[in-house]
């Protein structure tokens, strides 16, 4: 006896409904090393056009982050894309080595750096760097990105410094590079410069105070009793002052109260009468701030001249608009007291203790100094008011404790000389997305120039020498030899060697009559040595330069960007990118920022532990990167789903090939049916639109459109309609070779397009296809994606396959509806009748579509006449349902009149009864 069932052409595959990706994935990525696989897919694209996107350092130190995860994914994906998609793509990571936080490791582990040598310590910080070096690569990794992981690039390299020393070379010889004793911000917790890229900001609350300077010599321009009010939220730094800045073009008034007379901008006379309380006051005299020029006043509690000059820095948004000045702690400050010839005087120490300049105070930390002052300015009658408030103040992003404007000697880039270059080299770059072109620009337009001195002992030594007489000794010739020295040896030598030892041999100097020679002890800005991976990573490997592209978190707009436009622009005259593009910041779930204090920080491991890496990345596919984006166990939870549903048709797809050759079996486009050519068509314009947003970036339009397509076009449409032909029908029939062969060309394109996002389920996927002698590679990452071919019947395909479709949908509306009713259970079950007219009632009469098939229905009839009263009308037609005549088939379980009609096979229908003979006899 027949078993109906055992004759079903089932699906077959070993291909796991469940991807187990925390346990398999490993595996998967110790296959990938076993084959050396970023090594085969470079031999294989030898010789194709080169795209560069050049990888932007993390810092060596601690677990990697979510935000991480992003960054590292979104490179993977796009040098993926690449690859499979006509170029070559060599992909070189790399990390940020020096710096104040390895040296805060250190001493947080019991290192007592003062204990030793600069040299051993130098030398102990390299090793912690390896070795978080070595934890960031497992788990970066484990995230499944493919690079040069056993030779990536590491600032602390030897090569690397050396390019680094040859940049600052370049940057001197053109006269970028100067030594100046100007305001810079300072961490008294860091003891060190910083610069802008180092700074975030916090609120804190800060003294506000008004203060009264007296008239020493008042150039008979105003009453000589009068006094100048300024107002500051920094008393510490009146120790300081030497000047009171006023706008040359503001009027400014005389003010007469009832005990005294004050100058203040005529235009903020009320609000600071309001707010020092005035009760009754009178304006008695008006003089332009210009005719104020070089009047002197009084420091209210030293012995010392305060100078009146003038400044376009002056505004009257805030305070009295008389502003006072300390040259050594601000930026206005120190431009327009050099013009006016006053010294730059800045009487805090390292750790921000006042020196002996400031009498009175002197060994006082700066902060602690603002009561003694205002109690100060108060014995003397200076303190015309006293009120605190809460603003944003400028704080150290490594100790997390305030900074401060202080003047010292620091080596400065100009950024000034140049500064039309680097703005037009911003303007020649390709933003994604676009508002970055305005934000760099801006940030460009309006920086000083770069401090890049660096009082710390572990980084990158300033290769300047300083002869007897002070001068400092950068020359062609040291550069050269520095850099050799550095390349041989390390920068480590700086610190092992006399100045004399590290000097070309036979060096001489005017300055140095006596051969004597010291060295500059400071070290180079961290930004300084990834600003140079242009030159210590694609110059020095011959890899393609500019790069193509940059891509980091929108605050390096102000980092990496920033530093490496300005060292490229200076050695040579333009960007070393081509494009850059930027991601926002990872939140939690309810959109706050992630911080350990909270508790709400996602950990990309645990989430790999729990979901896997595939998950992860999936994720990163399906956000809008370009804004700050949001992650929760939840959202992962539904990202898993979509997962799941992308896997399980893999698995169904595969199943339906499992006896399809495509080389043998395969039916040509023109003899497909037209169902199949439409959804071949869709195929076409999915991956028209998958190619288009990968090249452009946008993974969340490669998401949405894969995922649409798999629940709408396979799942809900075609794969539902497949089983009928695909199961039921013999193997070479010709409409299950048709649906075949586009079931297998849907497949092979999802899975090479999806390999950007989820490798190890698409390469696990191959394997199979591999095993089953479909496909050569060894591997989907050594293939390309397929190109979009195009028939010349797509349009009219759409246009009617999109009304046949509608039709559809009405047609599974009212099955719904009359399972609901009970008239029928499966829709197997059911007879359809459409009532349609015109165009529709033609369309639905077409001899070559099995309507019935595509309802998945056993029977289906269209009729012109008028509906009964009982049909239920729809959007496009009215339909009844009722139950089909006939008997169900034992096999392929659809109601006809012909069960029983075949006396050998009395249990199924006249169709399966002619398979089962044909073939199964």
């Amino acid at each position: 006896m027949v078993e109906y069932k055992d004759t079903l052409l089932m699906p077959k595959t070993d291909f796991p409904m469940r991807g187990n990706l925390p346990a398999n994935e490993p595996k998967m990525q110790e296959k990938w090393d076993g084959m050396n696989i970023n090594q085969l897919q470079l031999e294989r694209t030898k010789g194709r056009p080169e795209f560069m996107l050049h990888d932007g350092p993390p810092y060596a130190n601690g677990d990697i982050h979510i935000g991480h995860a992003l960054n590292k994914v979104l490179k993977d994906m796009i040098t993926r894309h690449r690859s499979m998609t006509g170029y070559y793509v060599e992909y070189v990571p790399g990390w940020d080595t020096h710096g104040l936080p390895i040296e805060q490791a250190l001493t947080n582990k019991g290192v007592k750096r003062k204990e030793m040598s600069i040299a051993e310590f130098r030398q102990l910080c390299e090793e912690y760097a390896y070795e978080q070096i070595d934890n960031q690569r497992a788990q970066f990794r484990r995230l499944g990105v493919r690079g040069d992981w056993e030779n990536p690039y590491i600032t602390l390299k030897p090569a690397f410094e050396a390019r680094q020393i040859e940049v600052f070379g370049r940057m001197a010889e053109k006269g970028y590079i100067y030594k100046g004793l100007k305001p810079v911000y300072w961490s008294p917790s860091s003891e060190s410069a910083l610069a802008e890229a180092e700074i975030e900001y916090k609120d804190v609350k800060s003294p506000s105070i008004y203060v009264s300077f007296a008239i020493k010599d008042a150039k008979g321009v105003v009453p000589a009793d009068a006094k100048f009010i300024i107002w500051t939220t920094t008393p510490w730094t009146l120790p300081a002052n030497l000047g009171i800045s006023v706008n040359p073009e503001f009027v400014y008034a005389v003010v007469e109260t009832a005990t005294k007379k004050f100058i203040i901008a005529k235009e903020l006379v009320e609000t600071v009468a309001t707010t020092l309380g005035w009760e009754t006051y009178e304006v008695v005299q008006e003089v332009k701030g210009e005719a104020l020029d070089r009047i002197v006043a009084q420091h209210p509690f030293y012995d010392r001249d305060s100078l009146v000059m003038v400044g376009e820095h002056v505004t009257a948004e805030a305070g009295t608009g008389c502003v006072h000045t300390a040259p050594g702690h601000g930026e206005d400050d120190y431009q327009v007291s050099k013009l006016y010839g006053l010294p730059i005087l800045s009487p805090v120490d390292n750790s921000g203790c006042y020196t002996d300049e400031a009498p009175g105070f002197e060994g006082v930390f700066y902060n602690d100094a603002n009561k003694l002052i205002t109690e100060k300015l108060a014995e003397v009658g200076a303190l015309e008011k006293l009120d605190f408030f809460t603003h944003s103040y400028p704080h150290d992003w490594r100790t997390k404790k305030p900074v401060i404007y202080r003047a010292t000697p620091q080596w400065f880039a100009s950024v000034d000389a140049f500064r039309d270059e680097l703005l037009a080299a911003v303007k020649e770059t390709e933003f994604t997305p676009a508002w970055g072109e305005t934000r760099l620009y801006n940030m460009i337009r309006d920086r000083g120039d770069w401090v890049i001195s660096r009082q710390r002992a572990w980084g990158v030594p300033i290769p300047i020498f300083y002869a007897e007489n002070g001068e400092p000794i950068i020359t062609p010739e040291t550069i050269a030899h520095i850099s050799k020295l550095f390349r041989e040896h390390g920068s480590n030598i700086w610190f092992q060697k006399t100045a004399k030892e590290l000097l070309p041999e036979g060096f001489t100097h005017a300055g140095s009559p006596n051969g004597e020679f010291t060295k500059e002890n400071d070290i180079m800005d961290v930004w300084f040595d990834s600003g140079s991976s242009h030159q210590g990573v694609l110059v020095e490997r011959g890899m393609k330069y500019p790069a193509d592209l940059y891509l980091e978190g929108s605050d390096q707009h102000r980092g990496w960007f920033n530093s490496s436009l300005i060292t490229s622009v200076a050695i040579n005259g333009y960007a070393p990118y081509k494009g850059l593009l930027t991601h926002g910041f990872v939140l939690d779930g309810e959109g706050r920022k992630m911080s350990k204090s909270l508790g709400n920080t996602i950990v990309p491991q645990k989430v790999m532990d729990q979901y896997g890496a595939d998950i992860l990345r999936l994720w990163v596919a399906s956000v809008d990167y370009t804004s700050d984006v949001r992650i929760s166990m939840d959202m992962l939870k539904q990202v898993s789903e979509v997962y799941r549903k992308i896997r399980n048709t893999f698995r169904f797809l595969h199943g339906n090939v499992a006896d399809f050759n495509p080389e043998a079996d395969r039916v040509a486009y023109a003899d497909l049916r037209e169902m199949d050519q439409y959804v071949y068509m869709r195929l076409q314009d999915v991956l028209k639109t998958v190619r288009a947003a990968y090249d452009r970036y946008d993974f969340a339009a490669v998401y949405h459109a894969v995922n649409n397509f798999v629940a709408v076009e396979l799942s809900s449409f075609y794969l539902d309609i497949a089983k009928d032909v695909v199961y039921i029908e013999g193997y070479d029939n010709k409409d299950r070779r048709a649906m075949q062969t586009v079931i297998y060309d849907t497949l092979l394109t999802l899975v090479k397009v999806m390999t950007p996002i989820i490798p190890h389920t698409t390469d696990e996927m191959w394997s199979y296809l591999h095993e089953q002698g479909v496909v050569e590679e060894d591997s989907v990452q050594l293939t390309d994606f397929p190109e979009v071919v195009e028939q010349a019947n797509y349009d009219a395909l759409r246009t009617k396959w999109t009304q046949i479709i509608e039709v559809r949908d009405d047609v599974l509306k009212a099955l719904e509806e009359a399972r609901n009713a009970k008239t029928i259970g499966k829709s197997l079950e059911a007879k359809v009748t459409v009532y349609a007219k015109d165009t529709i009632a033609t369309l639905l009469q077409d001899a070559n579509i099995d309507f019935a098939q595509l309802a998945i229905v056993s029977a289906f009839e269209v009729s012109t006449e008028e509906a009964p009263a009982h049909a239920l009308t729809l959007e496009h037609v009215a339909i009844v349902v009722e139950k089909a005549t006939g008997e169900k088939c034992e096999r392929c379980w659809s109601i006809s009149e012909t069960v029983g009609a075949n006396e050998a096979h009395p249990t199924v229908c006249s169709r399966c009864a002619s398979v089962v003979e044909n073939y199964y006899a």
